[in-house]
């Protein structure tokens, strides 16, 4: 069985949020390959990654309330087949719609195990050494999306797109089996409340009303929105403005996972003498230099690719500080709404990227600006976000 206090149990629980990033990432190189073979619009073609993302947020809805009433292991071993099922479906899509609508089934699948990941680190741990461990999740966690863009490049090159769902499939009943095997029940009491929408809603006000979780909430929002902005603009960017082929583009989308990876590195080293709000506020400056630094280059009329991809691996230092350390203390207060506070979260936090996805899906045709404004924006707002907050974030203890 997995234990706490293991690398084996991290491991597991880094694998299960890493099925967000394989899903998106995997298949970014076979963007353009899509449309062309579905005859879509680069419009249509970022509404797949649009779609995964209304799915994750409305299915993030259910499943922290009702694995907090029914326990952690059932629900997760839903999601897991449901994302199985729904992979199938993208594997054998006819046309751009049902690639779509298969990408929504497909994330409401893969959301499930990404809230309960959180959830369980919940269970087991408090305070900084939760923020520990989601960072420690997180490097490991780093490897997914910075094999996945190569990986799935060179499937494009020797089969094409409909084999990355095939290795999707693969991926989901292998951790369905280790879940089913291996995986103990977390949740050391089970939720009284009834499971009904109303219930939920109460459930979700009653977060609400707490203003440190309203600003780390926040804070989450801001950093994944410009992360999104990059995952679903980067492909149209570099490779149709700045002409990288689909393995160039693979090798240079790692900048930003290197730079998530180094940034949840540090936050492993610095949230013990820094504490929980210390390395969040490093990591937000990151976002807001990061952001700055790429759209100054982008208007300056830099012509080489590193003038995205560079300063995109700074702002992914600050994701691998923030994000971490954001969730563990938004969690932190509600030990026995751990479900419900991670489901809410990630609502928040995936609505907000899919509007931003949207928006700069209409954008990105003629010009690459778009996407350094919108990533800067986010930094800046995040940055800002934390300086004006102090009050209701509070005392965080260190440690």
């Amino acid at each position: 069985m997995l234990k706490p206090d293991t690398l084996a149990l991290t491991i597991v629980l880094a694998l299960l949020t890493a099925l967000g990033p394989l899903s998106t990432d995997m298949y970014l190189p076979s963007l353009p390959a899509i449309a062309a073979g579905l005859g879509a619009t680069t419009g249509q073609t970022q509404l797949t990654l649009s779609a995964f993302l209304l799915g994750f947020a409305a299915g993030q809805f259910f499943y922290g309330p009702i694995s907090d009433r029914i326990g952690r292991k059932p629900v997760l071993l839903f999601g897991l087949g449901l994302f199985t099922l729904a992979s199938l479906i993208c594997a054998f899509a006819p046309n751009i719609e049902t690639l779509i609508g298969a990408r929504f089934l497909q994330a409401l699948g893969a959301s499930g195990p990404i809230v309960l990941g959180r959830a369980i680190v919940r269970d087991f741990y408090e305070g900084p050494r939760a923020g520990r461990e989601l960072s420690r999740m997180g490097t490991i966690m780093g490897v997914v999306p910075a094999a996945a863009p190569i990986l799935g490049g060179v499937i494009e090159r020797v089969s094409g797109w409909r084999v990355t769902f095939a290795v999707m499939i693969l991926f989901g009943i292998a951790m369905a089996a280790v879940i089913s095997l291996r995986m103990p029940e977390s949740i050391r009491k089970k939720s009284e409340v009834p499971i009904s929408f109303g219930a939920i809603l109460r459930g979700f006000k009653l977060l609400l009303g707490h203003p440190g979780y309203r600003t780390y909430v926040g804070l989450s929002m801001l950093t994944y929105g410009g992360l999104f902005a990059f995952i679903s603009g980067s492909s149209f960017v570099l490779q149709k403005i700045y002409g990288l082929d689909e393995l160039s583009f693979a090798f240079s989308f790692t900048f930003v996972v290197v730079g998530f990876m180094s940034g949840t590195f540090l936050a492993q080293h610095l949230v013990g003498r820094r504490g929980l709000d210390g390395t969040i506020q490093l990591g937000v400056t990151c976002l807001a230099v990061g952001g700055a630094t790429m759209l100054t280059l982008v208007l300056m009329g830099v012509p080489s690719s590193l003038g995205i991809s560079a300063p995109m691996a700074i702002y992914g230092i600050g994701v691998g500080l923030t994000m971490p350390q954001s969730m563990a203390s938004a969690l932190m207060p509600f030990p026995e709404r751990a479900g419900a506070a991670s489901s809410l979260l990630g609502i928040c936090q995936m609505t907000f990227a899919a509007i931003v996805g949207i928006a700069l899906g209409r954008n990105l045709d003629a010009s690459a600006i778009p996407l350094p404004a919108t990533i800067a924006a986010t930094g800046v707002l995040a940055l800002v976000l934390f300086l004006m907050t102090g009050r209701a974030r509070g005392h965080q203890p260190k440690g």
